[in-house]
């Protein structure tokens, strides 16, 4: 009997084991993106890229970018103007993202995003970046509590726009958060380690270790992304009118006549 016992328990320590590996081995993987399937390249940056040379990283084949803007209700990072102004000159369609908190009202949240973003300086749908920060991964926030924040936030944001914001999301606040009571908006989601294809997503984030030229901030890297579709379908679903040149240069003209 000790030896039956001693070999089940030995059986099942083995799959304990091999399971652990095989989470381990996931954990610390890196995602793989098959370009021939997602061909649409872009990144996502901050005030941590510094001063951003668009046209080499247009030269890279990056199609798309979102530039963070406001953070909370009062905070606004430090080269979004720069940021938009600059990649107004290029063929790269970019949209702007608010960094959510749990901690101040949606409205004002919105209200500090809007003041930040004109409507004509972005090509694709704003974007709220939720995620954990600070003690929230460790004391989580209710799903009441973050819905009674959210809603407001993403409804004000798509009343103003005229359409549905992006949410921007790790895999562990999409699945508290966002997977029951915001499935319905489009979706951004980080997955650094492997493909999320058992999620419904727009944009992925596969990657916060990238490096591409064009750059000189204090982070070295750059976080890459790819677009869940076709160039073609890329072109067609953000082929709204954009005056983004046109403006780019009548700033450039008025600057030149002051």
């Amino acid at each position: 009997m000790n030896i039956v016992k001693r070999k089940i328990s030995c059986v099942l320590l083995g799959g304990v084991l091999t399971a652990a590996t095989a989470a381990a081995s996931l954990f610390f993987s890196t995602a793989r993106v098959n370009r021939a399937i997602y061909p649409v390249f872009g990144v996502d940056v901050s005030n941590y890229q510094g001063d951003i040379n668009w046209q080499e990283l247009e030269a890279q084949n990056v199609s798309f970018a979102f530039i963070k803007a406001t953070e909370g209700s009062g905070h606004t990072d430090e080269s979004v103007r720069r940021n938009l102004d600059r990649a107004a000159g290029t063929g790269i369609k970019v949209s702007a993202y608010h960094f959510f908190s749990f901690d101040s009202a949606g409205e004002t949240q919105a209200d500090n995003f809007i003041s930040s973003v004109m409507k004509d300086e972005i090509d694709m749908p704003p974007v709220i970046d939720i995620e954990y920060y600070g003690d929230k991964r460790r004391h989580k926030p209710s799903q009441e509590e973050t819905e009674a924040i959210l809603r407001p936030l993403l409804e004000r944001l798509e009343a103003h726009y005229g359409v549905k914001p992006i949410i921007y999301s790790t895999l562990p606040v999409y699945f508290r958060y966002i997977r029951k009571n915001f499935s319905d908006y489009p979706l951004w989601i980080r997955s650094v380690n492997c493909e999320p294809d058992l999620i419904n997503w727009k944009f992925w984030q596969y990657s916060d270790k990238g490096t591409l030229t064009g750059y000189d901030g204090d982070e070295e890297h750059i976080d890459l992304n790819v677009y869940n579709g076709t160039a073609e379908d890329f072109s067609r679903e953000f082929a709204k009118p954009s005056n983004k040149a046109e403006k780019s240069s009548a700033d450039t003209e008025r600057k030149a006549n002051k």
